[in-house]
């Protein structure tokens, strides 16, 4: 049987093509060589690869750019290669293939370059010592402290994964990273990916991660160094690693002591020098060190959601008493974040309004059911009774440490901006601002929303709706948040639309609005009396 070699691209326009010969394959930009390489970092003769008389080899023609054999650039004369080796031209990269008895590369299982123990406590010593039991010089022990840095000054889990996936693809000089968490609690959790980074430039390709290599890493519990591409079928890794432009990947387990968490996955590709196994250990280490904060994180995030839960509870404990308000809360929880989100706060204060407008009619607990559910106008005893749910609902939530932050959302989404507002008749800039976000979306679900008290009474079209907040823009609301209103108006009705699906959310032309309470008086009958009222 003939010698022959076959190298076959792996990296950008040449992926797929392929080149053959029993003894001779030149490489550059001529047109005359076997492998014509149209690429800017191609010389014009860049390089040669030639059987010899106990194998294969590649030579540097004295190129620009140089030719890399495995991601080492090789000096004169001539450099041995094997199968499986990735053979680099200037930025084009190929993979050697040869059906020589004699230099036959290493079995599959050689695709795995190393692998190391993933306990804890041994990851935990790695953040000191290297494998060699060396302290780890000083930019690496910074990078490690400053990756448990970021769980005490980041908002959020989704933040903590980005901070420490950056630093990980800087440190280890690798071109992307991805972070897979575990999720589900039975006996084979799913990985789900949750956060993913760019270091030198993500190459073009389908493949962000391999799969295939984070769920075997994840099953075996150790962080493990994979090297050159293979042809394992039973791995069925070649496709994301091709196709992903990786030479080079390290997987290394996120884990506590109370279990596994997730995986890091970092790769390299063929024009860097691929990951050692110092590499390997210092990757371990920081996968350590971050994992009881990514489980920490996790734990706020399932008590975040569970105390939302809670409040949802209490906000629907108020709607079962009050006809009028069922799905109230929702509405008016979707426009306030809308809103919140346009005017650009803060994560914390967002969180505030998803946490505390749901319940900013709490204190309707309190009030009783012959004035709650009263069919008719309430007299100006009754009206002042009703107005005490903004100070009962502050005082239920006053005994909740945890409740302190909304509880201006609670007491003051009733006051205006002209000062005639209740309970404290604060005005303008007195108000807080989470309570101005509520009132106007409090107001305009009340006069978009259908009052069952009266049959045919009908919520007003959401044009009628979007005037009367505009009219009373420096009056009842500030002006700065009936601007943001207006503005995600699109927004507004596709939420009405999708929350309310019988509810009038044409646009019709301009709508007259003669006096301040214009868009509720059109109806002479009367409101009920927990009805929101914009005069």
């Amino acid at each position: 049987m003939k010698r022959t070699i076959r190298l076959r691209g792996v990296s950008g326009e040449v992926k797929g093509r392929m080149w053959e010969s029993e003894s001779l394959l030149r490489a550059g930009r001529l047109a005359a060589l076997e492998i014509v390489l149209d690429d800017s970092s191609v010389s014009r003769r860049h390089a040669e690869v030639r059987l010899g008389t106990e194998g294969w080899y590649v030579r540097d023609l004295e190129s620009t750019n140089g030719t890399y054999v495995n991601g080492v650039r090789i000096g004169p004369g001539e450099q041995p290669i094997r199968p499986r080796d990735i053979v680099q031209f200037g930025k084009v990269a190929v993979v050697v293939e040869t059906n020589d008895p004699n230099t036959e590369g290493p079995p599959s299982n050689q695709l795995v370059v190393a692998a190391t123990p993933s306990s804890y406590e041994e990851g935990l010593r790695r953040i000191a010592y290297d494998r060699n039991e060396m302290p780890r010089a000083g930019d690496q022990l910074f990078a490690l402290l400053r990756a448990g840095h970021h769980f005490v000054h980041t908002q959020g889990e989704d933040q903590l994964l980005d901070n420490i996936l950056n630093d990980a693809v800087s440190v280890l000089d690798a071109q992307r990273g991805a972070i897979v968490l575990a999720e589900g609690d039975g006996p084979e959790p799913q990985l789900r990916l949750r956060a993913l980074a760019v270091g030198h430039g993500e190459p073009a390709g389908r493949f962000h991660y391999s799969k295939k290599l984070t769920h075997r890493v994840f099953a075996k519990g150790e962080s493990v160094l994979y090297g050159a591409l293979n042809e394992d079928d039973e791995l069925k890794i070649t496709q994301s690693m091709h196709d992903g432009a990786m030479a080079s990947v390290l997987c290394v387990l996120l884990r506590t002591p109370r279990r596994r968490i997730g995986v890091l996955h970092l790769d390299r590709s063929f024009w860097q020098n691929p990951f050692t196994e110092d590499d390997l250990h210092l990757a371990d280490a920081l996968a350590a060190h971050v994992s009881a904060a990514i489980e920490s994180a996790q734990l706020l995030r399932k008590q975040k959601d569970l105390f939302l839960k809670t409040i949802t509870i209490l906000a629907q404990a108020v709607e079962l008493r009050d006809d009028y308000t069922g799905g109230h809360t929702q509405r008016v929880t979707r426009y306030a974040t809308l809103l919140a989100s346009h005017l650009e706060l803060p994560d914390d204060q967002l969180e505030l309004i998803k946490l505390g407008t749901p319940l900013h009619d709490i204190g309707k607990i309190g009030i009783d059911d012959a004035i709650l559910r009263k069919p008719g106008r309430l007299t100006a005893q009754e009206f002042a009774i009703m107005q005490e749910h903004t100070t009962k609902g502050a005082e239920i939530l006053s005994t909740i440490t945890e409740m302190q932050p909304i509880i201006p959302i609670v007491r003051n989404h009733h006051e205006r901006w002209d000062g005639t507002g209740y309970p404290d008749r604060l005005a303008g800039a007195e108000i807080p601002f989470l309570a101005r976000i509520v009132a106007v979306a409090d107001a305009f679900d009340a006069m978009t929303s259908n009052r069952p008290y009266h049959e045919g009474r009908k919520g007003k079209p959401a044009a009628a709706a979007f005037a009367e907040v505009e009219k009373m823009a420096g009056r009842q609301f500030d002006p700065r948040c009936v601007a943001g209103f207006l503005a995600i108006r699109d927004q507004v009705v596709q939420a009405m639309a999708e929350l309310m699906p019988d509810s009038d959310v044409r646009e019709p032309g301009p709508v007259l609005v003669t006096s301040p309470t214009a868009a509720l008086e059109t109806d002479s009958r009367p409101l009920p009396a927990h009805a929101h009222t914009t005069g």
